[in-house]
């Protein structure tokens, strides 16, 4: 059975300085499933949603979404129904907000130019950081939250965008075990409620029981599909143990 694309990507192209660090990627992301990419460090995952999200412009290549109903539209049309949770690492901690600021961030989308957050928006704030398991942090300062309270603050902010698809880079990066369970939890019910899930998964050990379909990247996409018939021995060891020669890049 043919599932609908999310995000088609065909022939993209993406370098550093002339160097390329992914080279012709196709490939697509269902349509109300739970997907991972995986692949070593320096392989292209981060490039590649950073493409997606129009962060860096390819040098050749389509990024194509189809969302509530509008099919095969480019990113900055449908970019309010697209929530993003970054790299912790990659996030300025020492940012003088609360947990309720950085959460209404995902509310903004939904504002009217210059409007301030109003009580539905505090509501709808509030309403999901009790999903994350932290709905007494509303006033506590951002660099005084553990690394996975953070990420449960940056999930939360993303629920409270109301969007249609999720993309995510390394959500369960350096987290306990707990709050990787909160947040898979979370995650498969978006999908139930008919959401498209994108992560970037480093751990292969639970690639089978979290997600519905995988595509592995090595600078070039390696191989994709269903977790059944693509996350297989073969597949693995062609992604995470053939040298590749076309350029050095992020993860």
């Amino acid at each position: 059975m043919e599932h609908k694309k999310a995000i088609a990507i065909n022939h993209l192209t993406v370098a550093y300085d002339a160097k390329p660090v992914l080279w012709d990627i196709s490939c697509g992301f269902n349509e109300g499933h739970l997907t991972a990419i995986i692949g070593p460090n320096g392989a292209g995952k981060s490039t590649l949603i950073k493409s997606m999200l129009s962060f860096i412009q390819p040098i050749t290549g389509t990024i194509d979404f189809t969302v509530s109903g509008e099919q095969k539209v480019p990113y900055k049309k449908v970019k309010n129904k697209i929530a993003y949770v970054p790299q912790n690492t990659t996030v300025d901690w020492d940012f003088p907000a609360t947990v309720l600021d950085v959460v209404l961030m995902g509310r903004y989308g939904h504002l009217g130019w210059l409007k301030r957050p109003g009580k539905k928006d505090k509501d709808v704030a509030k309403q999901m950081l009790l999903k994350v398991g932290l709905p007494t942090f509303a006033s506590r300062q951002i660099s005084q939250l553990s690394g996975g309270q953070r990420q449960r603050v940056f999930l939360a902010r993303a629920l409270a965008q109301e969007a249609d698809i999720y993309i995510m880079d390394e959500p369960l990066s350096g987290v306990d075990m707990k709050t990787e369970r909160i947040i898979m939890k979370l995650l498969k019910r978006l999908v139930k409620k008919g959401k498209t899930v994108i992560v970037v998964h480093h751990d292969l050990q639970t690639v089978e029981e979290y997600f519905d379909n995988v595509v592995f990247i090595n600078q070039e996409v390696i191989a994709q599909g269903p977790i059944q018939t693509a996350f297989t021995k073969e597949n693995i060891d062609k992604t995470y143990h053939q040298d590749r020669n076309l350029g050095e890049g992020e993860g």
